[in-house]
């Protein structure tokens, strides 16, 4: 994607003063955080209701930028702003984040760890509640935030049962029930199916439309011809003009699961599925699965979201005890990377992180191994709650993968990775499988299944169901 610089902020000529105005903007975080080098450089940038998209690689500065939006940067994070940026009128600096709430809705890269309440409908009458609405206001804007993010229908549901992209969507709703002027969104599609990406994609056109401005950072975006939408590119803390990107070519590309390709041969069973049925009290979630792997294999698990993939996985892993059925797994160190990579690293580096798990699982070797495979030998030394939401999701990768699992269980692992992250994820997963592991992959990212090249089984409705090509 080619750039050009960007005019300074309030250059551009348009019939509608801008809603976001950031002039001559650089930001360090604390010494404390490790992070030697600015987080945005010389920033200048005016945004006008309409949608724009943010694109850059993991670790170039887009959730700073991002959170300049709604004060918590510098509020929350400290550190050192120099510059000026104002958010409907309202200087980002002096205003408190309260303030800055009513006219921002801000979507997180980690919805979940937001959440308040128990289910859906009162998650997002949270908001507006804590504006002192009428009890009519509030129940007119939660059911109109459920429609416009598509999920009406888990109104009663309880947040714990959610899939990750339905819990990404419970949190654009809650966001939007506030009526903000300003949608700010993290790498929203990061676990969305291919329905839900293109309900998303039309809901955010549409609130652009309606006259909200719209800014959003995604990587899954890089590739899609959005008509209107304005582009922009992050590099190492500068932000410039990004041109359209070409029309996707089709020939060669993989545009359905089951264009994935033949998988290799592989060796023995190392896990299998029989008569599986799964789930909680309140709710089954998986019905009579038959299903097995085998050793040196890559399985990939594609589906809507909700339809019971992440159960799967973790049936499998041996987390969640099978209502009926029988679960069995060859001897051998089980990994398990869940779709929340933060619940993994509470250590001060990550070195230090994959060194317990070598600890944990009595096994000798180095961290450097795995920080090579993944790309992370630059960020060894940093704390993970430090690191960009793809950098923490490698980290959360390698804590997993280091020592040479026999089975590794891995849900929706390209989150928030750019397009180099996500190479080097498939080229360890493939290494460890020709090594004699089974590998197990959810996601809905179809270069990332195009890269593995393993088998492709599909879920709806908790039930297995002949792949066909259909939405991933």
């Amino acid at each position: 994607m080619s750039t050009r610089p960007l005019a300074p902020a309030g250059a551009a000529s348009t019939a509608t003063d801008p809603s976001v105005v950031i002039a001559g903007l650089s930001y360090r975080y604390p010494a404390w955080s490790d992070r030697p080098e600015p987080a945005l450089s010389d920033v200048s940038l005016a945004l006008s209701p309409g949608l724009t998209v943010l694109d850059g690689d993991s670790g170039s500065g887009k959730s700073t930028l991002l959170r300049i939006c709604n004060g918590l940067v510098p509020h929350f994070h400290g550190g050192t702003l120099r510059g000026r940026a104002t958010v409907c009128g309202l200087d980002v600096v002096t205003t408190p984040t309260r303030r800055l709430a009513r006219e921002v809705g801000f979507v997180f890269q980690e919805p979940e760890a937001g959440f308040v309440r128990g289910t859906v409908a009162r998650e997002v009458a949270f908001f507006p509640e804590n504006l002192g609405l009428s009890r009519d206001t509030i129940r007119r804007r939660v059911a109109e935030a459920l429609e416009q993010a598509g999920i009406a229908g888990l109104a009663t549901r309880r947040l714990r049962t959610l899939s990750g992209g339905e819990r990404q969507r419970v949190a654009l709703a809650a966001a939007l029930a506030g009526a903000p002027r300003v949608v700010v969104m993290d790498e929203p599609m990061s676990q969305l199916d291919r329905e839900g990406a293109a309900a998303l994609t039309a809901t955010l056109s549409a609130l652009a439309g309606e006259g909200a401005t719209v800014l959003v950072a995604e990587h899954r975006l890089a590739g899609v011809a959005l008509g209107g939408a304005r582009r922009l590119m992050l590099t190492a803390g500068r932000v410039a003009e990004a041109e359209p990107p070409p029309p996707l070519a089709v020939h060669g590309r993989v545009t359905r699961f089951a264009d994935v390709g033949p998988a290799p041969a592989v060796g023995g069973e190392a896990w299998s599925l029989a008569g599986v049925t799964a789930g909680m009290a309140e709710r089954e979630v998986l019905a009579g699965v038959d299903l097995a792997g085998a050793t040196g294999e890559v399985v990939i698990v594609t589906g809507p979201n909700g339809s019971g993939k992440t159960t799967l996985l973790r049936t499998i892993a041996g987390l969640v005890p099978p209502l009926a059925g029988r679960v069995e797994r060859r001897p051998g160190r089980v990994a398990y990377l869940p779709q929340e990579p933060g619940v993994l690293l509470h250590r001060d580096s990550v070195r230090a992180e994959i060194e317990q798990t070598l600890r944990w699982s009595k096994l000798e070797g180095s961290p450097d191994e795995v920080l090579e495979l993944l790309g992370l030998g630059a960020l060894a030394d940093r704390d993970p709650r430090d690191l960009s939401g793809g950098q923490r999701q490698r980290a959360a990768l390698a804590v997993v993968l280091a020592g040479r699992p026999a089975l590794a269980l891995l849900d929706e692992p390209t989150r928030g990775m750019d397009a180099a992250a996500r190479a080097s994820l498939a080229g360890a997963l493939r290494r460890l499988a020709e090594e004699g592991a089974a590998v197990v992959v959810a996601t809905h990212d179809l270069d990332l299944a195009r890269e593995l090249r393993g088998r492709v089984v599909r879920i709806e409705g908790g039930a297995l169901v002949p792949d066909g090509g259909g939405t991933p």
